[in-house]
């Protein structure tokens, strides 16, 4: 008769860990009165911040009132959110296509490609972007006037856009050669070892691999590239900035309001990208799984044949 070992006790969720002691009575009593002291200062800030701006007559229901209404959302906010997706999407995809090409390109194994590229991301990442947007908007025009030289009158909306993709593009091609380099040396040394040329690993084995590790890196980009282009409104650009916290105050004179609308639609924006993102990174992993068992079973299938 074989003796049969008891199964492996459960850690109970109290006791500690590799990384992280579970605190005592004394120490869950200290911690539970500093949360407490915590909200009770967080709930005065909120108090005092909530007294002034009604003392100061920010919260009359008559400067709310225009919210309701359905044509501060036709004339105003909705047109400006508008241009507010529109600028972003365009400069996340013009800034991802740009991150791709010259994060390859600083990785390439010939000088003359590496060292340009280098070169153009880490200029373009020190620039300040609002420095980029004055510059792309007036730079061109009043070079061409110093030389006597007609230039096309470059719009707000293309200024802002092609701000964005260089900065943000470069920021983006930092974080896809540093996904690219952390994925483990063995699997390009293993597929370099089948006959893959470096086209081939990058494109079938390091690229898939990195996108998981790049992702939060790459919508935490996204996301400052959405609220970076709140920075066109300097150059007079249709975003939801300037016509919602531009021209609503100027229409009502209710600018606290305002602001705290405008800030919660930005939030809203950020969260949806947010969640957009984590749902392709989830189905992502997932088609990862299946093809990755196809591949073994396809594998497995030709060894036993071969032998």
């Amino acid at each position: 008769m074989t003796e049969t070992k008891p199964a492996p006790r459960r850690a109970k969720k109290s006791e500690a860990s590799i990384l992280f002691d579970a605190p005592g009575p004394k120490a869950r009593l200290r911690n539970n009165i500093l949360t407490l002291i915590s909200a009770i200062i967080i709930l005065g800030i909120i108090y005092v911040v909530v007294a002034r701006f009604d003392k100061e007559g920010q919260l009359q229901g008559k400067l709310w009132k225009p919210f309701i209404q359905g044509s501060t959302w036709t004339d105003f906010i909705l047109p400006g959110m508008w241009g507010t997706l529109k600028a972003a999407f365009a400069g996340a995809v013009l800034a991802l296509v740009f991150g791709v090409f010259f994060g390859l390109a600083r990785m390439s194994d010939h000088r003359w490609i590496r060292v340009p590229a280098a070169t153009i991301i880490e200029f373009f990442r020190a620039i300040p972007l609002l420095i980029l947007i004055f510059f792309v908007f007036s730079g061109p025009p009043t070079i061409a006037n110093a030389l006597n030289r007609e230039f096309p009158e470059v719009t707000a909306f293309t200024a802002l856009v092609f701000a964005l993709m260089l900065y943000n593009g470069s920021v983006l091609a930092e974080i896809f050669r540093a996904g690219i380099n952390a994925v483990p040396r063995g699997q390009s040394e293993a597929a370099y070892a089948i006959g893959l040329r470096k086209s081939g690993v990058m494109r079938l084995i390091l690229i898939p691999q990195a996108t998981t590790a790049m992702m939060p890196a790459i919508v935490s980009q996204l996301v400052v590239l959405l609220k970076d282009s709140a920075l066109g409104w300097i150059i007079s650009y249709e975003d939801l900035l300037n016509t919602g916290y531009r021209q609503i105050p100027t229409q009502y004179g209710n600018l606290i309001p305002a602001a705290m609308v405008i800030a919660l639609l930005y939030i809203a924006m950020n969260l949806a990208i947010s969640y957009l993102a984590t749902w392709l990174e989830k189905r992502s992993r997932r088609s990862r799984k299946s093809s990755a068992k196809t591949l073994g079973a396809g594998l497995t299938g030709e060894v036993m044949s071969a032998n």
